[in-house]
């Protein structure tokens, strides 16, 4: 695999940073309530995404062998909550007389790693490509879950940021139903690409 870290890399940040449910759900958090309330939600995505890494280079080939309809249960679970995820957002109402919503929570980012299409497509497709079960299994595992966390850390930061930026333009209730109505959107398209 150190022939191909480079090649590892580039996937990473390309599945890591683009636009995903993981992503989305950050910034839009972010977005409505701020950096520091949304690391719970990063976190979860982090731990998650690093322990569905590990089973991923573990059990991805024994699990989608044995149990042939396990990835499409997997992606219609991930779906449903996908567009239950995107109403919620859809009609999140930011009101200053309200009482402020909580964010996307630890333990709902972190078990929706497991039901998440893009993540474990994402993560068999790389595990598949960059690890060798025959030679160097253990060196090439470790270095592929090390690299997996960087890049779901480095991303999320981006994207809580990337939110919070976005927060201070904010000025009308207007922008933030519309940012939610776009954030909303772009989960229900995730959920499109995840069957063409």
């Amino acid at each position: 695999m150190l022939t191909q870290l480079v090649p590892l890399i580039l996937f990473g940040i390309a599945a890591g940073f683009s636009p995903g449910p993981n992503n989305i759900v950050t910034s839009h958090s972010a977005f409505n309530f701020g950096f520091k309330k949304t690391i719970p939600t990063m976190l979860g995505v982090v731990f998650g995404w690093t322990l569905l890494s590990i089973f991923l280079v573990y059990g991805s080939g024994i699990l989608f062998n044995n149990f042939k309809y396990s990835q499409i249960i997997i992606k219609i679970l991930g779906s449903i909550y996908l567009l239950f995820l995107a109403y919620k957002i859809s009609f999140f109402k930011t009101k200053i007389k309200t009482k402020i919503k909580k964010p996307v929570n630890f333990l709902n980012t972190f078990f929706f790693q497991f039901v998440n299409p893009k993540s474990i497509i994402a993560g068999s497709t790389a595990v598949s490509l960059f690890i060798d079960t025959q030679i160097n299994f253990l060196r090439d595992s470790i270095t592929f879950v090390v690299l997996m966390f960087l890049i779901a850390v480095g991303s999320q930061i981006t994207w809580c940021l990337t939110g919070t930026y976005l927060r201070k333009f904010a000025t009308s209730e207007k922008f933030i139903n519309n940012f939610n109505y776009f954030m909303s959107f772009l989960l229900i398209v995730c959920v499109i690409m995840f069957y063409v």
